[in-house]
């Protein structure tokens, strides 16, 4: 990842292909690395792959909600000169596409959300987190995945890293609050963008009902599952998740 990786003026971000631009919004622990099966694949087949790092962590507390990380993506994409995205998002980076959807819909030529926040309360964690138990930590890392090898030393470590870091473990329940506050359910409806849902069907961070609710709200989407997967469907079924979204992006003319 690191040959495409730029910094230019506020922004850092991973860019790699040439074409229609995806922007992939990465969750509240995730990383850039989350996505390297998509960030491979898509610039193969005619996009342009572009990952910001959002700045959960170092914007001002007034600043760490989904709305301002919301307004910061349509300010990246300006920047970029793109003209209409492909917003692809995970968990709280599925939460902050929905709502630059809701603010900017002129900017979204389509919408792609997996194992997504905004609709479901305790998306963030309900018992969120023990500060220095590095068992509970692991365990709560593990519970991400169907398979909780997924769950390497280098992520839980991360993690654990994160919660016990003072101001980022403010920052942390600040956004959790900010995700309750900003719930996109009387939104959806109005939101008439083509919109791809792809979820884990064994996710327990998101359960699969919170699928089927974004379904039955949003107008125009369609939803895949993928067995024997949790919370972050890029990383556990890599190959399935790009072959349903290359043909859902085929499909839509996108």
């Amino acid at each position: 990842m690191d040959k495409h990786y730029k910094k230019e003026g506020k922004y850092s971000y991973y860019e790699a292909g040439e074409g229609t631009p995806i922007v992939i919004l990465h969750g509240l622990m995730g990383g850039l690395s989350n996505f390297d099966a998509v960030a491979a694949y898509f610039p193969t087949k005619g996009y342009k792959v572009v990952i910001p790092d959002l700045p959960i962590y170092t914007q001002s507390i007034l600043k760490t909600n989904v709305k301002s990380f919301a307004k910061y993506v349509k300010d990246f994409i300006t920047f970029k000169g793109f003209d209409r995205v492909i917003l692809l998002g995970n968990s709280l980076g599925g939460h902050i596409a929905l709502y630059h959807t809701k603010l900017y819909p002129e900017k979204v030529a389509g919408l792609i959300i997996t194992g997504s926040s905004g609709l479901y309360e305790s998306a963030m964690g309900d018992s969120y987190p023990k500060r220095g138990d590095y068992e509970y930590i692991k365990k709560k890392a593990e519970a991400v995945f169907y398979d909780p090898k997924i769950a390497t030393p280098e992520l839980i470590d991360e993690v654990y890293a994160t919660v016990n870091d003072r101001i980022k473990l403010i920052k942390t329940l600040t956004i959790a609050k900010s995700a309750i506050r900003h719930n996109m359910a009387k939104d959806l409806p109005k939101m008439t963008v083509d919109t791809c849902i792809i979820w884990g069907k064994n996710d327990a961070v998101t359960p699969p009902n919170v699928a089927e609710d974004f379904n039955k709200l949003l107008p125009n989407s369609t939803l895949y599952w993928i067995d024997k997967c949790g919370h972050a469907a890029m990383m556990e079924h890599p190959q399935e998740f790009n072959t349903i979204l290359e043909e859902w992006l085929t499909k839509t003319n996108l």
